[in-house]
């Protein structure tokens, strides 16, 4: 990810309206797995931290950052309290001495050229009937130059993301668009970003309080809809899905082209 967006993150992601209503949900929907108070919990690509703290209420937390500026803000802001590590997805994975009963991927699998390979490393990660929960940016027709200044490579689409998490060899549990409510002036705000040339996008920043507080509280309305039902369209994916075992792939692969 572009660096000057990992300083920008740092700034906001404790008050920004999207930060925060993203956890709001995600807190909700990592309530239904059900994982237990000892549960052991990697998050990767976890940038400068914001989400470290919401897991960690949820089991032992450990994470992996591949960019050493971020580690180091994650790091101080969560006063050294998790186990973050250098690495990168499929080929520079580091070695854990514990399985995890839940792996993580908040908006990062679209930052990576090889995402069904990734999926796949992750595999080795997994405890037995361990489960990931990833987040991706949808649509590639919302397309812009704020994906270009992270570094995204790819938008999803339902579809897309389903036939990447199959091609992975992973059973799909949950798949839902989110960030629904909102999505009309997302979408429009799109639209216009294609309209004015700019070197870069305006930098990330805290809405005044008021607008912030309407936006948040809009956003994560949504905790009590995503866990409950799977949202036909927003700006973003979220998925929940857990690898399938060794004979159920083999058995699949012996079943003759319908």
């Amino acid at each position: 990810m572009n660096p000057i967006a990992y300083e920008e993150m740092a700034e906001v992601e404790g008050n920004h309206w999207w930060f925060s209503g993203r956890r709001a949900i995600l807190r909700n929907v990592i309530r239904t797995l059900d994982l237990g108070g000892s549960a052991k919990i990697l998050e990767i690509g976890a940038g400068t931290g914001g989400n470290l703290s919401m897991l960690s209420d949820f089991g032992t937390v450990a994470a992996i950052e591949m960019d050493e500026h971020a580690r180091s803000i994650a790091l101080k802001k969560t006063g050294g309290r998790f186990d973050i590590r250098a690495g990168s997805f499929p080929d520079a994975v580091p070695l854990f001495s514990t399985d995890f009963d839940l792996v993580c991927l908040f908006d990062v699998l679209e930052h990576i050229d090889s995402d069904v390979e990734t999926l796949v490393a992750i595999k080795n990660l997994l405890a037995k009937r361990g489960r990931v929960v990833l987040t991706v940016p949808a649509y590639q027709w919302m397309w812009s130059s704020h994906d270009a200044f992270l570094h995204h490579k790819r938008r999803y689409s339902a579809a897309h993301l389903r036939s990447v998490v199959a091609s992975a060899g992973y059973r799909l549990l949950k798949l839902s668009y989110f960030n629904t409510l909102l999505f009309p002036a997302a979408a429009m705000a799109r639209f216009r970003d294609r309209l004015v040339i700019a070197e870069r996008p305006k930098p990330t920043q805290v809405p005044p309080k008021p607008v912030n507080q309407v936006l948040a509280g809009l956003f994560s309305l949504e905790r009590f809809l995503v866990p409950r039902v799977d949202l036909p369209y927003g700006v973003s994916l979220l998925c929940v899905i857990e690898a399938m075992p060794t004979h159920a792939l083999v058995h699949d692969a012996a079943l003759p082209a319908s």
